[in-house]
């Protein structure tokens, strides 16, 4: 398999991004990059990120959750970040990215792991609570879901047509489009920084072809894993933005069916798509409620 590895010099000096890389190896050879913060005794929280981002994302929550005593856990997804980057289109599929996510999870032996997903954070996290709901004390979600087949709404039918035929593929100016807050120029050069190349920005496009809407390869595998969150009872809180137009309202599907749901208090939080650039305060309160809760 040929595999691109972002030159380390990329990400000398990137804002509010002090954490030291560390790395596991998992089937194929391939190379997860992850930020591993905090007591390696506390409960881990694994914050799981969407697309085109990496863990670069969480990098406003990941102190402030040190800080409150977890142990903060933070890959880059296969494609993504420091991890590496298969350049054939046809290495990466839905299932693909759930079970390499799985081998680094069973390969630091991660357990009582609260979830903090957004966007295909989501989409691969909740797939993940399903098949290994043991390893799980609960859920933080936020702008993202489960899909099994409905019809595309517009606005993401135009990000998956744009991703796919766009000449160019910005992600740093795609990030600050999906904020409420300004981004920095040193910001978006940070999330640039991974995708030196055109060659290097494949998964980042092909993402959005691989969100089960419609009659998608993926439905039945949806449909067995909402079949297991239908009756996972551990915490599970919803915090979607206010100003999300893809996801708005979301927390509504899964109030209703998972039974977690039903006994929390969900927070509406205050920003656009990626949440974590515009309310990292709150969703760092939520993981903190679902870890009250659970214990």
């Amino acid at each position: 398999m040929r595999v691109y590895r972002t030159p380390d010099d990329r990400f000398a000096d990137l804002p509010d991004w002090p954490y030291a890389p560390n790395y596991v190896e998992i089937a194929g050879g391939l190379r997860v990059h992850y930020i591993d913060e905090g007591p390696r005794d506390a409960q881990p929280v694994l914050m799981l990120h969407g697309e085109p981002t990496w863990a670069y994302l969480y990098r406003q929550m990941i102190g402030p959750a040190v800080d409150a005593c977890f142990r903060v856990v933070a890959p880059d997804l296969i494609g993504f970040g420091r991890s590496d980057k298969p350049l054939d289109r046809a290495a990466y599929s839905y299932a693909a990215q759930v079970a390499w996510v799985r081998q680094w999870i069973e390969a630091l032996d991660l357990r009582n792991i609260i979830l903090a997903c957004q966007d295909w954070g989501s989409l691969i996290g909740l797939r993940l609570v399903a098949e290994m709901p043991e390893r799980f004390a609960g859920v933080a979600l936020s702008n993202g879901g489960l899909p099994e087949g409905q019809p595309a709404p517009r606005a993401f039918a135009i990000w998956r047509a744009f991703s796919r035929y766009s000449p160019v593929f910005p992600i740093g100016k795609i990030v600050k489009a999906g904020t409420k807050r300004e981004l920095s120029a040193a910001e978006i050069a940070a999330y640039d920084a991974p995708f030196p190349t055109r060659a290097s920005k494949i998964a980042a496009r092909v993402f959005p072809s691989f969100v089960p809407l419609g009659d998608n390869v993926a439905v039945p595998d949806q449909k067995r894993a909402w079949a297991a969150l239908e009756a996972f009872d551990n915490p599970f809180l919803c915090c979607f933005s206010d100003g999300d137009p893809i996801t708005r309202g979301g927390e509504a599907l899964f109030a209703g069916r998972v039974p977690g749901a039903a006994r929390m208090t969900h927070r509406t939080l205050r920003g656009g798509h990626f949440i974590q650039e515009d309310d990292p305060v709150g969703f760092v309160a939520a993981i903190r409620d679902v870890a009250a809760a659970a214990s």
